[in-house]
């Protein structure tokens, strides 16, 4: 039997679904093309998953992963990039001085699901749970280098950086944002990647630009990375 194939036809199809959905937003007929789903059965599988709150939809329509996702996700256990965020991001506000945070993509925001904020003194503070932009941002940068072009082209859209900043991003493996997102507030971040080699968080330190000057990656930009790779060692040696 073909391992990604269990022999139930609409189990298999829903799974495939789903795994597509992993990498971001879709419409229906991006899923049809992904997954090579017949269209009429794609959409009632996507429906059907809808009404289970296992896919959900953004605001243009696109299917997106539900809350159902994290919610089973949460309760089994299997979250093990949360699991081992804590003390990595703490050790990376320690050797940078700044607040780090993770940050995933949850369609068309991305959320933070872990953060060590700085113990004191001017801060970068963004609550757990905090849903921020994907069109600014060193980690909104991370969260869309390293997709197709047809997703990076819509989501440049009134974004305030560009096709050649995220080229540069791929390039060097880490983003630099410099008062994107919020006025006075400068931030680094790099890729954590999955077993199967896909962008599924984006470490980040951020801070005011008093503090952290208009080129942080030059200061910062190795201890995030060092720190983003542990997270994706961690997870390929557990997969």
């Amino acid at each position: 039997m073909d391992r990604d194939n269990s022999g139930v036809g609409v189990l298999d199809k829903a799974v495939a679904i789903l795994g597509t959905l992993e990498s971001g937003p879709h419409s229906l007929a991006e899923l049809v093309s992904a997954t090579g789903i017949a269209r009429p059965t794609a959409h009632r599988l996507a429906v059907a998953l809808e009404h289970h709150r296992l896919v959900s939809r953004d605001l243009t329509g696109r299917f997106i992963l539900g809350k159902r996702s994290a919610e089973l996700a949460s309760a089994a256990g299997e979250d093990r990039l949360i699991a081992v965020a804590a003390p990595a991001l703490a050790a990376l506000r320690d050797a940078t001085g700044e607040s780090a945070q993770l940050y995933r993509r949850q369609g068309d925001v991305r959320i933070c699901v872990a953060v060590a904020e700085r113990l004191s003194g001017l801060r970068d503070s963004v609550p757990v749970g905090s849903a921020l932009t994907m069109q600014a941002g060193s980690a909104a940068q991370i969260l869309l280098a390293w997709e197709d072009s047809e997703k990076i082209h819509r989501g440049l859209t009134n974004a305030r950086f560009t096709a050649a900043q995220l080229a540069a991003d791929r390039r060097r493996g880490w983003a630099q944002s410099v008062g994107e997102r919020e006025a006075g507030v400068t931030s680094v971040s790099a890729p954590v990647r999955g077993p199967n080699g896909k962008v599924i968080a984006a470490v980040s330190i951020s801070g005011p630009i008093e503090r952290l000057g208009r080129q942080p990656g030059r200061v910062h930009a190795a201890a995030v990375v060092a720190t983003a790779a542990r997270l994706t060692e961690h997870l390929a040696k557990k997969n």
